[in-house]
């Protein structure tokens, strides 16, 4: 083992932004020809209140969706398909062929595959027996 100090945390903003630094410097070195990521986010306020918001990254042809939320009396009604489109077609105008999304089988999926997105993976007994952790691809 090596003779190094070992910390536990419950949260650590600069370990975050560190990984992320680090992280992105070798993604850059070993694919000199693309781009670096890019954060995407879209919002969406009525009256300066935050009714949806979807964020996540775009990096060469690829974007992923890391979080999504749509206010409770809303949902049904529209906006989270139209939060996903304006994501969409903001990674489209990057480039981007493909979005990945992640939803466990309590939130989202069935939203996601109405859009057209496909599960392509699916972790069974994520978080805890009788949910799933849900992996899904669109093709832009």
């Amino acid at each position: 083992m090596p003779d190094a100090e070992t910390t536990i945390g419950q949260g650590d903003a600069a370990l975050d932004q560190r990984l992320r630094d680090e992280l992105e410097a070798f993604n850059t070195a070993a694919t000199p020809e693309v781009a670096p990521a890019q954060e995407l986010t879209v919002r969406m306020d009525e009256d300066g209140d935050l009714v949806a918001g979807a964020s996540g990254w775009t990096w060469g042809r690829a974007a992923g969706i890391g979080l999504t939320w749509v206010r409770d009396d809303r949902r049904g009604d529209g906006v989270g398909a139209a939060l996903i489109a304006a994501f969409e077609a903001a990674a489209q105008d990057r480039g981007c062929t493909h979005v990945f999304v992640t939803s466990f089988t309590f939130q989202a999926p069935a939203f996601y595959e109405r859009l057209g997105y496909v599960e392509i993976f699916r972790w069974e007994a994520v978080p805890t027996p009788g949910r799933d952790d849900v992996h899904l691809r669109k093709e832009l």
